[in-house]
């Protein structure tokens, strides 16, 4: 199947960023959220990317160019001729599952929908559709147009066909592939990075270390580009913690279970980035003051 037309659900961070790899790649996109005001903003963070990524020679064409390419929409019709769906909304399972089963009824017969979620497994999602052999997960790291890793997860009824659309559709976006071959909770990434970063979240509930030390030791001594907290505040932190709890519930083992400090935090509402304080405070324009108190 050759795609040709994308429908992005999400214009948040994720979605925003997906929408982003695919009008750089040449693709027609459609990108949809509940509100125009909340569908203007992921456009308004595109097009700042983009201006950044031509400013440095980074991408091919001009940022009008690539824009243009991308169109906004809220309402679920704006899918009714695409040919690939990325779902990339809250990690909710009802709310995939209500969004799915909208899709489905949508979009043509061809088209493949593609989860982006973090730990949700594929197969829970796919059973809300009448095409389960059609529903595949692309879980895409953040921030999206930097991170080279997919995941294309194959859900117990994903057919070997979707698995090579997807895979194939993501490496033209400039992605390399990383196939997923059973449909567990957290895939296989998220299932080794975890455990660390509760053990992290546990060493400042301890006192052992502060949140600036930790993530300068993972960035010096492991060569990531971010520290554990600092991702967590460009993701969200209800992110981590509904991924961590969908690991911990279908495993029942501790290490994925979310510390005390983070359901807290959570609570208590400090997401992050989008709320000026998480691990970290920031400013409004996101801009990172020093470590939250």
């Amino acid at each position: 199947m050759q795609v040709k037309q994308i429908f992005v659900a999400g214009a948040g961070l994720m979605g925003a960023g997906i929408a982003q790899v695919c009008a750089q790649a040449g693709y027609e996109v459609r990108v949809r959220d509940l509100t125009e005001e909340i569908t203007a903003q992921g456009l308004e963070a595109i097009r700042w990317s983009v201006g950044k990524l031509v400013e440095k020679g980074r991408v091919e064409g001009t940022v009008d160019e690539i824009m243009g390419r991308i169109k906004p929409a809220t309402a679920l019709a704006a899918a009714e001729e695409a040919d690939f769906v990325f779902e990339a909304i809250i990690e909710n399972l009802e709310a995939k599952r209500d969004l799915f089963a909208e899709l489905d009824k949508i979009c043509p017969a061809h088209t493949v929908l593609a989860t982006n979620t973090s730990a949700i497994p594929v197969t829970d999602i796919a059973e809300a559709t009448r095409r389960p052999a059609q529903v595949v997960g692309t879980h895409f790291f953040s921030p999206v147009p930097m991170m080279k890793a997919v995941e294309i997860v194959k859900g117990l009824a994903t057919s070997n066909e979707t698995m090579d659309i997807a895979a194939e559709l993501c490496a033209s976006l400039g992605k390399e592939t990383i196939r997923v071959h059973r449909d567990v909770a957290g895939m296989v990434l998220n299932r080794i990075n975890f455990p660390s970063t509760v053990e992290a979240i546990k060493l400042v509930e301890a006192g052992v270390a502060s949140v600036e030390d930790i993530d300068k030791g993972m960035r010096l001594g492991f060569g990531r580009p971010m520290g554990p907290f600092e991702t967590a505040d460009m993701a969200g932190l209800e992110i981590g913690l509904n991924a961590m709890l969908t690991v911990y519930r279908e495993t029942r083992d501790p290490k994925f279970h979310p510390p005390m400090l983070l359901q807290r935090k959570v609570k208590l509402g400090h997401l992050g980035r989008k709320t000026g304080i998480g691990w970290y405070k920031y400013d409004s324009n996101g801009k990172k003051l020093g470590p939250a108190d």
